[in-house]
């Protein structure tokens, strides 16, 4: 059988308007655009397929009025990446386009830059590759104690062995505050790919003790015994969680090229 020579990369904008911080956060306006559809013009400067998964017709119409691909979703799916699953399904099938990688773009995170995509992207010219994520690596004196900023250890060809809300790993006989100075630590930045038959198994599989433990979905996948490649990026992200960000991210926007 002819081997295909390139994959067909799709970009899914997970996007909800239910949200207890933030109601509605992905059709706030930053300058003169959605936060959505600011997300959805960045990624397709690396993607030829981009999709708005959502649950809610608002943010549906809003897509459709901006001129983005956008398909409905159910309301239930307790994470983007089940959300990512249920999307590229229903894609497939009604444009009959075959998909061979899926990349869960955040839809709070309106200055990703292509580049990072094109990053993950480039995990899978290997074919032992079958998930991905981003990365930083931090820098020395940063850090590493916030909880709401997972951190990873990584084996030697930049597979993760596990995410932690704690910092890791422990550098024993050293103050906390010289600690990133004597190992490398690396924060995850929460953008995945996956191939989508990968997909389609994870979804499937049962919430693990280590992702109950962490509530990091991520720790399930290893545990089950799946590779996840990092990819280190050298920019942060930016989420937007409350108000308070939104009203950073407009300041920011004049600074963001």
């Amino acid at each position: 059988m002819e081997q295909k020579s390139e994959y067909q990369f799709a970009a899914i904008i997970p996007a909800r308007y239910a949200s207890t911080r933030f109601p509605g956060k992905p059709l706030a306006m930053i300058g003169n655009k959605f936060m959505v559809q600011r997300v959805y013009e960045q990624a397709l400067g690396s993607v030829d397929l981009v999709y708005i998964a959502t649950d809610d017709p608002r943010i549906f119409d809003a897509a459709i009025k901006f001129g983005g691909n956008v398909v409905m979703t159910s309301p239930d799916h307790p994470s983007g990446t089940d959300r990512c699953a249920e999307a590229v399904e229903k894609i497939m099938l009604e444009t009959g386009t075959e998909i061979d990688v899926v990349i869960n773009v955040q839809g709070d995170e309106p200055f990703i830059r292509p580049e990072q995509i094109d990053l993950l992207k480039s995990c899978f010219t290997g074919k032992n590759v079958i998930l991905a994520t981003l990365v930083r690596k931090v820098t020395p004196g940063e850090d590493i104690f916030n909880p709401n900023q997972p951190k990873v250890i990584l084996d030697t060809e930049g597979n993760a062995i596990y995410f932690s809300r704690t910092a890791i790993p422990f550098i024993r006989d050293y103050d906390t505050h010289e600690w990133t100075s004597k190992h490398a630590y690396y924060k995850h930045l929460g953008m995945y790919a996956y191939r989508t038959d990968t997909l389609k198994k994870i979804t499937k599989l049962e919430r693990s003790p280590l992702e109950k433990a962490e509530s990091l979905e991520q720790n399930r996948w290893i545990e089950n015994g799946l590779k996840i490649r990092c990819a280190v990026t050298m920019w942060e992200s930016f989420g937007i969680d409350t108000p308070d960000d939104l009203d950073k991210a407009i300041r920011l926007l004049d600074h963001f090229i």
